[in-house]
């Protein structure tokens, strides 16, 4: 993340530097070419080491890029996001490219015929699809490492992971090979990245940004190196679409960065009474918290707090779905060969499950509905750290002990699938660095359609530094 006192590169020299707003409107007044901006961004993904690309497209970006440059040569405009080189998750279609989900079953995938609902709009509003980001296996890992792919690598310490599942895209941005990536959060997966690579990370409220997509919790989102981009991304991705029944229309101002009101209150808990989390994590949290609060003028209630665990009935779910779409791509238990060690864990604990333990889940998911309800009619803001553990290995495993604790169900993000069960908003915030320089970030739950709330008070961390840039 730049912080504020930064001058702005000068835009005829550097043309692929900069937040994705200040790139489009050089591109829009013809201040620099699309094609000059896609070629740095090819070139910086080219050199680049942390494994974020999987996949590049140089001939369509290319070609999109002369369209945008055609199109305001002859006085038009190419929207919002005209000539923004991005990144697209390998677990979402992009038209022209193969999606492999990070797994050897899907190693031989012809080009997508389609966007996804979220890069269709992207490119709508100008922006330039560059290739896919490395993903964890189907999603279904708190690390981005494939047999597919090798491990991807962390731009603040290439030994360590950049998060998962959307471990790619943030490494893409906190490298700077691209202001933009997309992403998708099924149980932390846009916001553990963004923690972990210094960034901020927005699951937005179910059903803002559409998305074709057969899991329950998901949602699609962006990672940016820049609030603003956050918020404008998000704004041209939002609204109704006739292929996602719980998509919400596009309401005006649902991404908007504006000032929080008066007069909040929160809560803060480093724990919420279940999770083991590594004691340095937890205390720059809570100073993260209390400074947040400082700036925004929000009174912070840092009594103990316990809410149901999220974790456990979120698993059961998620590894039955897991189960059933791996079902679809070839014979069972044949598949299992080709997948990775968490991968293949998730798949066989799906196996198990039967009707009375799926049964048991969703009522516990409508217990934590009900909690999280009651508890932001009361309170405006959940504040808990994002993860429980600075990042770990760029191989893994996931560590199953925290602070001395057995962490085998919780795991590094215990908190993350309390947004995905509820619908609520959720992001993580930049709150500091360890004592080895990692990043740390603050996750901050506001009620559903809240959006704006939670941007607002992400950007006031980001003019104040909170975590200072790699």
């Amino acid at each position: 993340m730049q912080p504020s006192h930064q001058k702005t590169p000068h835009p005829r020299t550097t043309p692929g530097r900069g937040s994705a707003a200040e790139i489009a409107a050089r591109v829009r007044r013809g201040h620099v070419r699309a094609i000059d901006v896609v070629d740095a961004a090819l070139a910086a993904i080219a050199a680049d080491e942390h494994n974020a690309f999987v996949h590049v497209d140089p001939g369509g970006a290319r070609r999109a890029a002369a369209e945008i440059d055609a199109v305001v040569a002859a006085g038009g405009d190419p929207g919002p996001l005209a000539g923004v080189p991005f990144g697209v998750k390998d677990l979402e279609d992009c038209a022209g490219m193969p999606t492999r989900a990070g797994s050897l079953l899907l190693s031989g995938a012809p080009p997508a015929g389609a966007d996804s609902p979220l890069v269709r709009r992207l490119r709508r509003a100008g922006a330039i699809p560059v290739g896919k980001t490395a993903t964890a296996e189907f999603g279904f890992d708190s690390a981005t490492s494939t047999r597919l792919h090798g491990p991807t690598r962390n731009p603040w310490s290439p030994s360590l992971t950049p998060g998962g599942s959307s471990g790619g895209s943030a490494a893409a941005v906190a490298a700077g090979l691209v202001p933009l990536a997309t992403a998708g959060d099924g149980g932390g997966s846009i916001r553990e990245p963004a923690a972990f690579c210094g960034l901020v990370g927005l699951k937005p409220t179910h059903g803002r940004v559409p998305r074709r997509s057969s899991h329950p919790f998901s949602t699609p989102g962006v990672l940016a190196a820049t609030v603003a981009d956050t918020a404008l991304a998000l704004d041209v991705a939002a609204g109704e679409s006739p292929g996602d029944r719980w998509s919400l229309p596009y309401q005006p101002g649902a991404f908007a960065v504006r000032l929080p009101p008066p007069g909040l209150r929160a809560r803060f808990s480093a724990d919420l009474g279940y999770a083991p989390v590594d004691p340095e994590v937890a205390a720059i949290a809570a100073e993260g918290a209390r400074r947040l609060a400082a700036l925004a003028g929000f009174h912070l209630d840092e009594r103990p707090l316990t809410l149901p665990d999220a974790r456990p009935p979120w698993l059961v779910l998620a590894c039955a779905e897991l189960r059933r779409e791996l079902g679809l791509l070839g014979p069972w238990p044949d598949v299992l060969d080709l997948l990775c060690p968490t991968t293949v864990q998730g798949a066989l604990r799906g196996e198990e499950v039967g009707a009375a333990e799926h049964g048991a889940a969703l009522a516990a998911c409508a217990d934590l509905e009900a909690a999280v309800a009651a508890l932001l009619s009361e309170t405006d803001l959940l504040i808990t750290p994002a993860t429980a553990c600075p990042p770990f290995a760029a191989e893994g495993p996931i560590p199953t002990v925290i602070d001395g604790r057995d962490a085998g169900v919780s795991g590094a993000e215990p908190f993350g699938p309390i947004a995905n069960l509820t619908g609520v908003p959720a992001v993580s915030i930049p709150a500091g660095l360890t004592g080895d320089g990692l990043p740390v970030g603050l996750q901050v739950i506001a009620a559903r359609f809240h959006d704006d709330l939670l941007l607002g008070l992400a950007a006031l961390a980001e003019r104040a530094s909170f975590s200072p840039a790699r």
